[in-house]
């Protein structure tokens, strides 16, 4: 294939693009009033600019009674005033759109509140025009429709007592379905009408300029309704998710400009689905959001049951997602997000090492093939919250779980040392921009406590700015910089090495006549790289996260990386 012939075959301009995660409440406030908005991101553009990042996807911020954090949704079309206002995203679209860097926004539409007006006419009678749009089903004697769990704890459906309806027959609750807080009712995406809207509503923000969406949850918006009365949970994820997603393409982002970003979160999707769902030629999604890597440290009773992961079973896992889409599709690379604890306290050294672990995280998962997402916070290598009472928690799905495990009789020493490490709460404290109060966060007292090592790391952006070579913030900037620069990085092949090496995560990007070998020791220990020889012997220096020089085939220090032009 002639090079001209490759570049009109790449995988748009995202593949050399980084994206990072902004969770508005938790990012900086302007107002003093504890919570993040719209005009605390615009204060901070600078620092997203002078990181290098392309794109910036936004956590919900329309209008919400705050249930989940802005997960559930009263009205899409406003901003909610704990943000700001209409004008003020403008504004703060216009001067992202000035710098060079696109805004993506959350899109939450396999459920919405139950403050929102669609659900509030759905729930008012059985005979409502709006009772279609979400999922209603009788009981089975005195209990639910099935067996399903909401994933914050409890049942997923909850009963709405008939109303003053006279049509309405006595005896008629019915439930309605809930995959997650009881205040998120699920849509129904089989009602035409319901797909309208949500295509319209998409649509609106499109014409606003916003350049494309992280949907939220997508592949759940299929469900085999003929199974919703049954035990099992197959009834997700249906067969009709691709015409929906093919759908929405149609009536959304047909004819718009290609400079468009879709990623769809979805939670037990496997490499072959993802095949589908990316494919360019199936015209459904850019990229997915894959869980399979962070599950691997959950154990068989829930997310908050903690294992030991090992390092091989990473490997391979993204591997093998590196080879499922390497000919079909795009993978979205992460560690972290508003979903995840820490990525350097979760896969890294948080203490002696979070300077390296957090960079050498970095290297390993920026030199895969893929679009990387940077979560708030990582840039300086921010940690665990290290909370230790159950009332410094705000996450309504810990909470949940903590006061269901607490009456089954766990002890509340074990159920906050679980948190502690899987919590929530963890990626959402609030970003540390300097030591003074609040960590510069805000003036007044934040939702949620701010991480106490601020000031006694001292773990913060202006600290680490000022860290020199030590800085997290400018090797991040030197990972993006490579990736804008270096097409083998950008497109080029993957191979893994050393598959069963417990501590050495090892690596080629290959592009014609170009290879980068990635090396990154997973341990606080020095790990010998003979096995990569001759090759690495025989390569120069492109980048690694320890100052000073390095021979290329000296073992490797703690946590260090090393990415290696092979010649």
């Amino acid at each position: 294939m002639s090079i001209s012939e490759e570049i009109q075959n790449a995988p748009a301009w995202w593949s050399d693009a980084v994206v990072y995660q902004i969770y508005p409440r938790s990012f900086a406030d302007s107002t003093g009033n504890g919570v993040g908005d719209l005009e605390g991101i615009r204060s901070k553009l600078d620092h997203l600019e002078q990181l290098g990042v392309d794109v910036v996807w936004l956590s919900p911020i329309y209008r919400s009674p705050q249930a989940d954090n802005g997960y559930d949704i009263s009205d899409y079309r406003a901003i909610d005033p704990l943000f700001g206002t209409l004008e003020q995203f403008d504004v703060l679209l216009a001067e992202m759109h000035a710098r060079g860097i696109k805004l993506v926004m959350d899109l939450v539409v396999n459920h919405t509140s139950d403050e929102h007006p669609w659900f509030v006419e759905s729930a008012a009678s059985r005979h409502n025009p709006k009772r279609d749009w979400y999922i209603w089903r009788d009981g089975i004697g005195d209990r639910e429709p099935n067996l399903w769990r909401s994933a914050f704890s409890g049942p997923a459906w909850s009963k709405v007592a008939t109303s003053d309806d006279p049509s309405d027959s006595p005896g008629g609750d019915q439930y309605y379905l809930h995959l997650f807080a009881a205040k998120q009712p699920d849509l129904n995406w089989e009602n035409p009408e319901v797909r309208a809207a949500v295509y319209e509503m998409m649509n609106g923000w499109l014409d606003r300029g916003v350049d494309g969406f992280r949907m939220d949850v997508i592949n759940f918006i299929a469900k085999v309704q003929a199974d919703l009365t049954g035990d099992s949970t197959h009834a997700l994820m249906g067969p009709q998710i691709h015409d929906y997603l093919q759908e929405m393409n149609a009536a959304v982002f047909a004819g718009r400009d290609a400079d468009l970003i879709t990623v769809g979160e979805m939670p037990g999707v496997s490499v072959e689905d993802a095949q589908l769902f990316t494919g360019a030629d199936r015209l459904e999604l850019d990229m997915v959001f894959q869980f399979e890597h962070v599950g691997l440290d959950h154990g068989p009773d829930s997310k908050f049951d903690n294992l030991t992961l090992q390092l091989t079973d990473l490997k391979a896992s993204l591997g093998r997602w590196q080879s499922g889409l390497a000919e079909s599709g795009w993978n979205s690379l992460y560690l972290g997000n508003h979903d995840q604890p820490r990525s350097v306290s979760r896969f890294g050294d948080d203490g002696e090492y979070r300077v390296e672990s957090a960079t050498m995280l970095a290297t390993i998962l920026h030199l895969h093939r893929g679009t990387p997402y940077i979560y708030q916070g990582e840039e300086i290598g921010m940690t665990n919250a290290g909370f230790t009472s159950i009332g410094q928690y705000r996450d309504i799905e810990s909470l949940n779980w903590y006061a269901e495990e607490v009456a089954a009789g766990a002890t509340p020493e074990e159920l906050l040392a679980s948190l502690r490490i899987r919590s929530r709460d963890n990626a959402r404290t609030p970003v540390q921009w300097d030591d003074s109060t609040h960590a510069g966060f805000s003036s007044g007292t934040p939702w949620v406590e701010v991480n106490a090592n601020y000031s006694e790391g001292p773990v913060n952006v202006a600290a680490d700015r000022a860290a020199g070579e030590r800085s997290v913030f400018e090797h991040y900037r030197r990972l993006i910089a490579l990736r804008h620069g270096s097409a083998v990085v950008a497109l080029g092949s993957f191979t893994m090495l050393l598959p069963e090496h417990p501590t050495l995560y090892a690596f080629t990007r290959t592009l014609r006549d170009e290879t980068l070998l990635v090396v990154g020791n997973f341990s606080s220990g020095e790990v010998d790289v003979a096995a990569l020889q001759p090759s690495i012997a025989t390569g120069s220096l492109v980048l690694n996260n320890y100052p000073g020089h390095v021979t290329v085939d000296a073992p490797l220090r703690p946590w260090e990386a090393r990415v290696i032009a092979v010649s």
